[in-house]
């Protein structure tokens, strides 16, 4: 299902207007209606917004082959922690991190419940900021390289 197909159904389901949903993410209802026709996609930091509008998961509104709209719904908090803390670059490396571990527990004899999944998630943050704090304590800060 495509990004804009999702939008309008997910609107609908929650029973927002597209005034109420630009209210609701702070753009415009020209944005929404653009959205919702194809005619533009939101840039990450809307597309994490309108997820959370819409009560569905960042991945599922960003890849069209995602059917299911709370896939991916209990890594968002940890993948926001560490956006918060680390910047999107951080963000993105645990958030493949953790969808390469939910692909390693997929399919088989093993799945894994809610509380299980969400202790395993909970622990592989923890470990990924443990060692970001030790990298900037070793290394530091990044440093942005303009001259003065």
């Amino acid at each position: 299902m495509k990004f804009s197909d999702k939008i309008v159904l997910q609107r609908k389901r929650n029973g927002l207007t597209q005034q109420a949903l630009a209210d609701e993410v702070g753009i415009t209802q020209r944005s929404v209606a653009a959205y919702e026709t194809g005619n533009a996609h939101a840039h990450k930091k809307t597309l994490r917004k309108l997820a959370e509008v819409l009560h569905v998961s960042y991945d599922y509104l960003l890849n069209d082959d995602i059917e299911d709209p709370s896939y991916g719904l209990e890594k968002m908090g940890y993948v926001d922690q560490v956006r918060d803390q680390f910047g999107q670059k951080a963000a993105e490396d645990l958030d493949r991190i953790l969808e390469q571990s939910n692909q390693l527990f997929a399919g088989g004899n093993l799945t894994l419940n809610g509380e299980v999944k969400d202790m395993f998630y909970q622990a592989a943050t923890k470990a990924y900021i443990l060692c970001k704090q030790e990298a900037r304590k070793t290394y530091g800060r990044k440093r942005n390289k303009k001259t003065p």
